[in-house]
């Protein structure tokens, strides 16, 4: 009696840990976000209750100066700036309370945009939620399990707290006369050149003639003038300033 041959299935391999994903937009754009963990948010949590401590204490003793008048207009105060200060910060500055701002963090919707409104009021008064039993125990709970660290503000209002992205900077290159390469360049040579190019002056000057000679040399350029070509080269690819 044969026995059965067949293979063994491959295990399915689970994709790697990688917190980054896109979304499109509804001007049909991918837009990569990545969102924040628990950490850099608690820290920068921590520098807006701080801020505001500071802010409340400051108009708090310029009040104590008004007797019964300054006890009144120090309890609006309070729930002013309690319950309006990261709603404020987060609609008019591009989802960026100075906590946020400083640890390089905004709050967006679900699908990459702008926080509104309504969806900021939403997310901050149920932090009195988040904060249940204490000490911010069922929003810490809440970022741990969800895959996109959402609290629970954030599962109700569909917002996202996301790392804000920096612009590119132009590559600093040196100066040079622009030139055209004699063959067409793929995309890797023009990564090595560009790459060369804008890190030339990390090198001693004998280590980039040695670099230079290396990547000049399918350009059938003297060793001497290696740098000078591919400076050019670089200029050339990446166009006028």
């Amino acid at each position: 009696m044969l026995e059965s041959t067949a293979l063994p299935r491959k295990a399915t391999l689970s994709p790697p840990l990688d917190t980054r994903f896109q979304v499109e937009t509804p001007e049909g754009i991918d837009l990569p976000l990545r969102p924040a963990g628990l950490m850099v948010r608690a820290l920068a949590f921590a520098i807006d209750l701080g801020l505001r401590g500071l802010i409340l204490g400051l108009l708090f003793i310029v009040l104590a100066f008004l007797g019964k008048l300054g006890a009144g207009l120090g309890s609006i105060l309070l729930f002013g700036v309690s319950w309006w200060y990261m709603v404020l910060f987060e609609v008019l500055n591009q989802g960026r309370s100075p906590g946020k701002q400083w640890m390089g963090l905004r709050v967006v919707q679900d699908d990459g945009t702008p926080i509104g409104w309504s969806a900021s009021l939403l997310r901050n008064l149920l932090r009195v939620v988040d904060l249940l039993p204490f000490g911010y125990c069922l929003g810490a709970l809440s970022c741990l399990l969800h895959p996109n660290f959402k609290r629970l503000g954030d599962l109700a209002a569909g917002t996202l707290v996301i790392y804000r992205e920096r612009p590119l900077a132009r590559p600093q290159l040196p100066e040079a006369e622009p030139q055209r390469a004699t063959f067409p360049l793929t995309l890797p040579e023009q990564r090595a050149i560009l790459g060369f190019a804008e890190r030339q002056h990390e090198l001693s000057e004998a280590r980039a003639l040695e670099v230079a000679s290396i990547l000049a040399q399918p350009l059938q350029v003297p060793a001497p003038r290696a740098v000078t070509h591919l400076n050019g080269i670089a200029r050339g690819l990446l166009g006028p300033s």
